[in-house]
């Protein structure tokens, strides 16, 4: 009985991996690319790197990836499927912008979570600049020493977030000065205080009623969402 088992295995296995592995008919011959916004799908591809021609089953998807991750530092995240019996699937997804950075005549786009991820000759439409100014003596020079650039930078991106819609809007730069000193210039050329990311979200709310009790306001002040105050007309 164990004799007839084996051999019935033998069989039915010599041809089942002469199909995967030896035969043209579960090969990769194609390469689809979904979910691209900035890069095209020619680029993907290109940073891919598949093996046509190869067996289907062979081809290492997860060193696809990690390929794609490094050559395009704008994908932030990427699924890598085989599509039987011939194809590769990429499905993108690439980082958004939340800040900007101006580094001589282009601009370095942040994602939220605080990663530089590309260098552009325009800046994308709707997204803040992000303004370090941060001294290099007494408390700021404190902070930074202590939290490190990086670190201001994710605050940065932390207030960037929790700034009501209407407001995020509107605003033209953000503004580090130290990690609980953190500033809006709005497009009109009003300002908010919004201290450090901490609170966003009562600060978010105190900001909104701020602004509708006092519309003729230049400056608003949330850094201390339980107290806030605004000045100017």
């Amino acid at each position: 009985m164990i004799v007839i088992l084996v051999l019935a295995l033998v069989f039915l296995g010599i041809p089942t991996l002469w199909l995967f592995y030896g035969s043209d008919w579960l090969r990769a011959e194609r390469v689809s690319v979904s979910g691209t916004r900035v890069l095209t799908p020619a680029q993907v591809r290109a940073a891919a790197e598949v093996p046509l021609g190869e067996p289907l089953i062979s081809v290492d998807t997860d060193a696809i990836e990690t390929r794609l991750r490094r050559k395009l530092p704008r994908i932030d995240a990427v699924d890598v499927v085989r599509s039987w019996p011939h194809g590769i699937d990429l499905k993108v997804v690439e980082r958004t912008p939340v800040l900007i950075v101006q580094k001589g005549g282009k601009f370095v786009e942040v994602d939220d979570e605080g990663v530089r991820f590309a260098t552009v000759s325009e800046a994308p439409k709707g997204v803040p600049a992000l303004e370090l100014t941060l001294s290099r003596s007494g408390s700021a020079a404190a902070s930074l020493r202590r939290f490190g650039e990086p670190r201001l930078v994710r605050e940065a991106v932390g207030v960037a977030r929790a700034v009501p819609a209407a407001v995020a809007r509107d605003t033209r730069t953000v503004k580090v000065r130290s990690y609980d000193h953190i500033s809006l210039e709005l497009k009109d050329g009003r300002t908010v205080v919004w201290g450090s990311s901490e609170k966003g979200a009562a600060k978010a709310r105190a900001l909104t009623a701020l602004m509708k009790a006092a519309r003729d306001a230049r400056h608003f002040d949330v850094s201390v969402p339980t107290a806030p105050a605004s000045s100017g007309s």
